[in-house]
C-alpha cells in the first residue's frame, strides 16, 4: 500500500481525511510529532503549500495539506485564515465568534479549504479549493465533527456540520469538494 502523508496534527481532520479517502488503496499517516510549522501565508492555499512541501521534505514521502477555515462576512472574513487560532479551544472559538457577532443580522457565512498535495522534492503535485456556503446559527446544534462545526449552517440543508451524518457532510462540505476536485490528481500521482 502506498503512503500518504497528511500535514496535520488535529486529529479530527485526519480522520475525516481517512474517512473521505477510504475507497483508494492509501496509507494514510499524520505527520511526524514535533515539526513545527509557521502557517505565514496570506490565504488558505498558501498555507496549504507551505504545510505540504514541509511536510513532504520531511518525512520523503508524498504529502498532502489542508488549510481550511471559516469566514464570516459581516466580520469582513474573520476568523478566516486564523480560524484555528481564534481561541484556544473548539468551545472558546464558538463562545468568541457567537459573541463577535452579537447585534449583526448577516449572518452568512462560508468553510473554504485548500488542498496541496507535494513530492518529497517539495515539488507541488495538484492543488484544489473547495467552498460550502451557509450561516452561523445562533446557538450549537449537533453532537458530530469538531471545531465551529455545530454553529455552522450549510444553506442547501439546514442542518449544521455537527447535525449531520459523514456522508452529508462529505458531499456538500467544503472539504468533501475540495476532495473531490483532488481525486482525479491523487489517482494520476499514485497510478491508481
Amino acid at each position: 500500500m502506498k503512503k500518504l502523508i497528511i500535514a496535520s496534527k488535529n486529529k479530527g481532520k485526519i480522520k475525516e481525511f481517512k474517512r473521505f479517502l477510504s475507497d483508494l488503496p492509501l496509507d494514510l499517516v499524520g505527520q511526524a510529532e514535533g515539526l513545527l510549522i509557521e502557517e505565514t501565508g496570506a490565504s488558505f492555499s498558501e498555507n496549504a503549500r507551505l504545510k505540504a512541501i514541509a511536510v513532504a521534505k520531511s518525512s520523503g514521502e508524498i504529502a498532502l495539506a489542508d488549510d481550511s477555515g471559516l469566514s464570516v462576512n459581516a466580520l469582513n472574513g474573520a476568523p478566516g485564515i486564523y480560524s484555528s487560532r481564534y481561541a484556544k479551544t473548539d468551545s472558546e472559538r464558538i463562545c468568541r465568534l457567537l459573541e463577535d457577532l452579537e447585534g449583526f443580522s448577516d449572518r452568512s457565512a462560508f468553510f473554504s479549504a485548500a488542498l496541496c498535495l507535494a513530492s518529497s522534492s517539495g515539488q507541488i503535485l495538484f492543488e484544489v479549493e473547495g467552498i460550502c456556503n451557509g450561516v452561523i446559527v445562533n446557538e450549537p446544534r449537533g453532537k458530530n465533527g469538531f471545531g465551529y462545526d455545530p454553529i455552522f449552517e450549510v444553506s442547501e440543508t439546514h442542518l449544521t456540520y455537527a447535525e449531520m451524518d459523514p456522508q452529508q457532510k462529505k458531499l456538500l462540505g467544503h472539504r468533501g469538494r475540495a476532495l473531490e476536485g483532488l481525486l482525479p490528481g491523487l489517482k494520476k500521482v499514485f497510478n491508481l
